[in-house]
C-alpha cells in the first residue's frame, strides 16, 4: 500500500449564524465561543491527524495518490469524490438549493452537488423543508421570495432519528432546528442561497432560480430492515444507494471484516463515520486507528480488506462511491 494508510481526520468546526456552541450529543466535551453549524470531515481542506501525512490535506494527498487513494468508481482521479459533515442546526437555515450536475457545468463547475441527510438525533417536531408545496412554480416561489414569505410555499415534513433523507441537485430546501444531521454529498461547496429571512447575507437568485427544478426525486429514502451478519452480532442497514454515493449503517460488537471492492469489482475509498460508541480499525501493514463518536477514518482503495474492532460497541456509517451505474433511491415525502 505503501504510504497509505487508514487516515484519522480532523473535523474542521465552521460557524454559520444558525449554529450553536454546544455540539452535543456528538461532541460533549467541546465548547465554542462562536455558534458552530457544521463539523467537515472529508472536504479537501480537511486534514489528517495521524501517521506519517498529519497535517496533509485531503485535496494535496488525492492530487498525489489519486486512484490508490479514491479507488476505480470515482468521477475524478485526483480529486476526493465525497463530502461528509454533521451539521448542527439550532436555527433554520437558509433556503437554498444546489445545482444538479447539466447545471452545474453551463456555470463552469465540474459537477453539481446532490446530497443525502442521515437524522442522527432529531427531538420531537423537528422539520425539515425538501421541495416546494405540491402545484408551486418556480415563478411563484421567486415572487414569494421578493415578497418575503418563501417559506410559506415549502413542503415541510417532520425528520425521526435513523431517517434517511434524498435531495437531489435541483431541490429547494432547508433544514429547520433540532436535529443532528450526517451529511454525504458529492464533492462540491455550490450553494445557492434564495431566502435568508432577513438576515444580512448574499443571496443567489439569478443562479439559484435557475437552477431550481419544480418536481424532483428527493424525500425519505424507502429502505428494507437491517440485515443480521451471519455469524456474529452486527448488522448493516442499508440506508442509501444512488448515483453518487452508497451509505450503510453499522452495528457491530463483534470484530468485522470489510472490503473496498463492491460486489461489481471495482474498488472505492470508504469513509467511516462514528455516531456512537467507539472502535479500532485495523489494516495489514498499517498502525491501528482509533474511531471514537464524531470522527471520521478514510480507508484508501488500495487497503482492499480492513477490519473494524468495536470497544464494547459501535455504531457507524460506511459511505463510498457505486462501482456500478445505479438509479436515484425510492423516495417518498
Amino acid at each position: 500500500m505503501g504510504q497509505l494508510y487508514p487516515l484519522l481526520m480532523q473535523p474542521a468546526f465552521d460557524p454559520r449564524p444558525w449554529g450553536t456552541q454546544d455540539l452535543s450529543p456528538i461532541y460533549p466535551n467541546h465548547r465554542f465561543e462562536q455558534k458552530i453549524g457544521e463539523a467537515w470531515l472529508t472536504g479537501d481542506d480537511c486534514k489528517v491527524a495521524n501517521g506519517p501525512l498529519a497535517g496533509k490535506t485531503l485535496a494535496q494527498i488525492s492530487e498525489k495518490y489519486q486512484r490508490e487513494l479514491v479507488g476505480e468508481a470515482a468521477r475524478d482521479a485526483a480529486r476526493f469524490p465525497l463530502l461528509l459533515k454533521f451539521l448542527f442546526p439550532h436555527e433554520k437555515l437558509s433556503v437554498q438549493v444546489h445545482p444538479d450536475d447539466e447545471q452545474a457545468r453551463r456555470v463552469g463547475e465540474p459537477w453539481g452537488k446532490t446530497e443525502c441527510w442521515y437524522v442522527a438525533h432529531a427531538r420531537p417536531g423537528a422539520q425539515i423543508a425538501l421541495g416546494m408545496k405540491p402545484g408551486v412554480t418556480a415563478a411563484q416561489l421567486e415572487k414569494s421570495i421578493h415578497e418575503k414569505r418563501a417559506e410559506e410555499l415549502l413542503n415541510w415534513i417532520e425528520v425521526y432519528a435513523g431517517d434517511m433523507i434524498y435531495v437531489c441537485g435541483g431541490t429547494v430546501h432547508t433544514l429547520g432546528p433540532g436535529s443532528v444531521i450526517v451529511e454525504t454529498q458529492q464533492q462540491s461547496d455550490t450553494t445557492y442561497r434564495l431566502y435568508d429571512y432577513g438576515r444580512p447575507r448574499e443571496l443567489h437568485l439569478e443562479k439559484g432560480m435557475a437552477a431550481v427544478k419544480e418536481k424532483v426525486a428527493s424525500g425519505k429514502v424507502a429502505r428494507p430492515a437491517a440485515v443480521q451478519i451471519p455469524g456474529s452480532r452486527n448488522s448493516r442497514s442499508p440506508l442509501i444507494a444512488g448515483p453518487y454515493f452508497v451509505v450503510d449503517m453499522y452495528k457491530m460488537k463483534d470484530a468485522q471484516q470489510l472490503d473496498t471492492r463492491d460486489s461489481s469489482g471495482t474498488t472505492s475509498v470508504q469513509i467511516l463515520v462514528a455516531v456512537e460508541g467507539c472502535g479500532v480499525v485495523e489494516s495489514t501493514g498499517a498502525e491501528p486507528v482509533t474511531l471514537a463518536k464524531g470522527d471520521a477514518v478514510v480507508i484508501p482503495a488500495v487497503a482492499e480488506r480492513f477490519t473494524v474492532r468495536p470497544q464494547w460497541a459501535i455504531e457507524l456509517l460506511l459511505a463510498r462511491v457505486p462501482g456500478a451505474a445505479l438509479p436515484e433511491p425510492e423516495t417518498r415525502m
